[in-house]
């Protein structure tokens, strides 16, 4: 399994980013995936997740600002940013998880490599 993270980037607070998840080596149409996200000296934390029937899940921090989506065709998943702010700035991984009976998200041993998104004020 293969997880590929790639759109990070430079931009202005109440810019907009498109970051992409590539995964390769699962039946894609069943995975769940995540976007988590590590900022400078904090912990990493969920950033929005997907299952594989589409429903998506967000932070607080990031509700009605971030959308995450799926391309079962591409077998991509893509989490567009907008509204950026500052505190937006960190390094995003995309996970491919698991979800138990109660349909809860884990993350599992299998990340992207990271993309760095910086919001400058």
């Amino acid at each position: 399994v293969q997880l590929q993270a790639s759109g990070g980037g430079s931009v202005q607070a109440g810019g907009s980013l498109r970051l992409s998840c590539a995964v390769s080596g699962t039946l894609f149409s069943g995975a769940y995936i995540g976007w988590y996200r590590r900022a400078p000296g904090k912990e990493r934390e969920l950033v929005a997740t997907i299952y594989r029937g589409g429903t998506a899940n967000y932070a607080d921090s990031v509700k009605g600002r971030f959308t995450i989506s799926r391309d079962n065709a591409k077998s991509l998943v893509h989490l567009q940013m907008n509204s950026l702010r500052p505190e937006d700035t960190a390094v995003y991984y995309c996970n491919l998880g698991r979800v138990d009976a109660l349909g809860s998200y884990f993350t599992t041993n299998y990340w992207g490599q990271g993309t760095l998104v910086t919001v400058s004020s």
